[in-house]
């Protein structure tokens, strides 16, 4: 008992303890966390390079040099990155990765390729990755169990060396290698593959010449390409683009990005495609950040210090949106090396980069430490809502900054969790700690609000779903979700590399929630034009809460190339 204490009557008590018990558990109970960042684990290489390969598993890539994770008695420059354990195991490589590409056929197999020279022969056990072609064919166990990189030097490679290649996974499943330069440069594209070449080899393995790449020098390594839904390729290259149309080897030139923006490296901005909807599935591409400077200037005339642009820029990919042109937006800020990430509900993650400089090392004025041509790192993402009203589609409030500057060889991916993967950043030479930017290490994770909240869940998905093909399975919707908006979203999570995703698409799909909430009937896309086969990752999203991925293979799994599937669309 209190001394003191005027108790009064035995209500008064019992209100009293009653109100005390109700402010306690309100107090104590948890509410939905927002968007937040959550360190967790160490990569042990650099990731400049990521690709999810299973729901629990990433490949990492780096270049061949003393990483802290070892393999075969020295540095190794590829990991298995495990989403569960958030430790990384080290993969055995012959070759080195480092500025390579990749993606997946449409069996399943990821593929990557080219690499750079062997940088220190007498000290380092890597082989010359230029004509590499990795292969690492479909791993199911969970924690990466046998999951084996093949190589083969000999037998298996490409035509011609490439550093800095594009890829890009096509309608009939095979991987298209865009672009790249022979050997290493301080800056420019000074020695350039102006060619394309297929995996499998197409043309009896002789690549193909581009104009486009051609035209697009000196700033057009990483050429950003993106495939149609009528099967042409969209290629973004430098302040150019065209659409390639691989049946007829035809380049058909679009207007230049306004205001003489260039974003491939070294003036590396991002685009993704907007996500796919049907029935028309009108494709539009969104363009952001690089910069204006000419292509022109000799790089040791250019700073650090020079302003990113913050222009965001959209076409619409028919006649009509054709010929109306770009449409001009601006981001919060400037970015030097963003990445965009499509989130199941269609709204684009804009992450990483800095707001001055530009991409590579050692090659400009004022370089951080002697190194980083690159500075000022925006530590806070992005959302963008591309059915938004113009003026209202950037949110650069609803989520907080990192305290980890993501610049250069930086990595991140969406993950089938529906959180956000970031690794990597290091605008050096090796492994640098003591600079404002150093080699890093650490991994975070971004959760979106969702992750904190009883979420949706799908349950006996089909492994394998055909093209134009209605499917139903059973689904979980949590009591206090109303479903007034029901979202199914088709994902290829892509292939992460120097501020760009190789063969990220999402395409949303006809979806009807069975009255009773315990099912829902979904129909594939129409044809592998719309999505190109190979593997995906189906989310729900109900009121804006998003269900984990289940992981699908959409066509018949069949090594590539493939005949086409489904219904061939009008467009």
């Amino acid at each position: 008992m209190l001394v003191g204490a005027d108790l009064g009557s035995k209500e008064e008590m019992l209100y009293l303890l009653s109100f005390v018990l109700f402010a306690l558990t309100v107090s104590a109970a948890p509410s939905p966390a927002g968007w937040h960042f959550v360190q967790n684990g160490t990569t042990g290489i650099i990731a400049l390079e990521a690709i999810v390969i299973s729901p629990t598993l990433a490949v990492l890539f780096d270049r061949a040099q003393d990483d802290p994770l070892q393999v075969n008695g020295a540095g190794a420059w590829g990991a298995l990155w495990n989403f569960k354990t958030n430790k990384a195991t080290p993969l055995s490589l012959v070759s080195d990765t480092f500025c390579a590409s990749g993606g997946f056929l449409s069996n399943g197999t990821m593929v990557s390729v080219g690499g750079q020279v062997v940088e220190n022969p007498d000290t380092e056990p890597d082989a010359d990755g230029r004509m590499a072609i990795r292969l690492l064919e479909p791993c199911t166990d969970v924690d990466g169990v046998e999951c084996t990189v093949i190589e083969d030097p000999v037998r298996l490679h490409l035509a011609e060396t490439r550093w800095y290649p594009g890829s890009l996974r096509i309608f009939d499943g095979s991987l298209m290698i865009i672009g790249g330069i022979h050997v290493g440069t301080p800056f420019y594209n000074d020695d350039p593959v102006n060619n394309f070449e297929f995996f499998p080899p197409k043309d009896n393995g002789v690549p193909r010449p581009s104009a486009f790449l051609e035209r697009s020098l000196p700033s057009n390594l990483f050429p950003r390409a993106f495939a149609l839904p009528d099967g042409k390729v969209l290629m973004i290259a430098n302040n150019q683009t065209i659409i390639y149309d691989i049946e007829t080897q035809a380049e058909t030139r679009l207007p230049d990005l306004p205001n003489g923006v260039r974003v491939t490296n070294p003036f590396d901005g991002t685009a993704t495609l907007l996500p796919l909807s049907p029935p028309l599935y009108i494709p539009e591409v969104l363009v952001c950040g690089g910069t204006n400077v000419s292509d022109t200037i000799p790089s040791e005339q250019l700073s650090s210090q020079d302003p990113a642009s913050d222009q965001c820029s959209r076409l619409v990919l028919t006649p009509q949106g054709i010929k109306r042109g770009w449409a001009v937006e601006r981001m919060p800020v400037g970015r030097m090396m963003p990445e965009m990430l499509l989130m199941p509900d269609g709204k684009v993650l804009i992450i990483n980069g800095g707001s001055t400089g530009y991409a590579a090392i050692g090659s400009v004025r004022e370089t951080v430490d002697g190194r980083s041509n690159a500075d000022h790192p925006v530590f806070t993402p992005i959302l963008y809502d591309p059915n938004a009203p113009l003026g209202k589609r950037f949110d650069d409030k609803s989520i907080p900054a990192t305290d980890i500057a993501r610049m250069y060889h930086s990595s991140v991916s969406l993950t089938p969790s529906g959180n956000i993967f970031i690794a990597g950043s290091n605008p050096n030479v090796g492994i640098i700690n003591n600079t404002r930017l150093p080699s890093e290490f650490r991994v975070e994770y971004l959760n979106p609000p969702f992750m904190s909240v009883k979420r949706p869940s799908l349950r006996s998905v089909p492994k394998t779903i055909p093209f134009n093909h209605a499917f139903t399975f059973p689904v979980d919707i949590p009591v206090g979700l109303k479903a007034k908006s029901v979202q199914v979203s088709l994902i290829d999570l892509g292939f992460s590399s120097h501020a760009f995703h190789a063969s990220s698409r999402l395409v949303f799909m006809e979806a009807t929630l069975a009255r009773n909430r315990k099912s829902i009937t979904i129909v594939s896309p129409p044809n592998n034009r719309v999505y190109p086969p190979g593997p995906a990752y189906i989310f729900l999203t109900v009121d804006g809460v998003t269900s984990e991925g289940a992981h699908v293979m959409i066509g018949n799994g069949a090594a590539p190339p493939v005949d086409d599937q489904g219904l061939r669309h009008p467009l």
